[in-house]
């Protein structure tokens, strides 16, 4: 795909891209697709979805108590546990608003451990990493940002998502439709977005604006961005996902390139 030459522009020393099909074939990559990358946020919707084998497992249920009082598993993937961003600290009654958390990822991590007796990097690995053949891919830290992987690794992730082999395809879809609509809140970076729409550790674009994906993306595009110059998306109605990771940080550089690049990549795909 030439469209992918654009992150040679990018004002980043290493990026890589990849395109991934719905059937799952890969339609195009540019850079160093094997080079393990800091993922920041990106990692959530890996531990989400590990947080989704533990409830077809019978490990936990969405709607069991987790977190903050009256919060559940749900909530806290849905970033509607009233946890601060940064601090284990709640700010608001569960359900009321969309506040992004990096608390409330740990504590689904430390829940999901208890639940497994299991530690979660490992339970990550066994859950999600390894069944995908993700074999560059780790956590080494918090659920919430210390994910490092390759663009190769997560084309194998967005496949998954696109047509799903470790999970229901009704868990996935549930994972991808709005949990509790209709909430504002801050999308980091983006600002204030009206209603702030999210699934489980998955962000719904709806009609969001500014957004850091494309014009173009259709209103179902799901996925998700990191602070450190990393993002995936997968647009069902373009059935196709986008993998870019950049050791640069998330800013006015990001803002600007990202958005043309998506565009530019779905118009080849169509």
């Amino acid at each position: 795909m030439e469209s992918l030459r654009i992150i040679e522009n990018w004002p980043v020393a290493t990026a890589a891209a990849a395109v991934v099909r719905a059937d799952g074939t890969l339609a195009g990559s540019h850079g160093p697709v094997d080079h393990r990358f800091a993922l920041a946020s990106v990692t959530k919707p890996l531990a989400a979805y590990a947080a989704l084998v533990a409830y077809e497992e019978g490990a936990l249920e969405l709607d069991e108590p987790a977190g903050p009082d009256g919060s559940t598993v749900r909530h806290l993937l849905a970033h509607t546990s009233g946890l601060a961003f940064d601090e284990h600290r709640v700010t608001a009654p569960p359900g009321e608003r969309r506040l992004y958390s990096n608390a409330g990822f740990e504590v689904l991590g430390d829940h999901i451990a208890k639940a497994t007796g299991i530690p979660f990097a490992q339970y990550l690995h066994e859950a999600v990493f390894e069944p995908l053949g993700m074999a560059a891919s780790s956590l080494e830290g918090s659920p919430a940002k210390d994910g490092v992987s390759t663009v190769s690794d997560l084309v194998r992730f967005a496949a998954e998502l696109q047509a799903p082999r470790l999970l229901d395809v009704r868990t996935v879809a549930a994972a991808t439709s709005v949990v509790h609509p209709g909430l504002k809140g801050v999308l980091p970076g983006y600002g204030h977005q009206s209603p702030n729409d999210w699934g489980l550790g998955l962000e719904i674009r709806d009609g969001k604006s500014p957004h850091w994906t494309g014009a173009a993306s259709s209103p179902r595009t799901f996925g998700h961005f990191g602070q450190s110059g990393t993002f995936l998306w997968v647009d069902p109605d373009a059935r196709a996902a986008c993998v870019a990771l950049t050791d640069r940080a998330f800013g006015p550089w990001a803002v600007r390139a990202w958005p043309p690049f998506t565009d530019a990549v779905l118009a080849e795909l169509a």
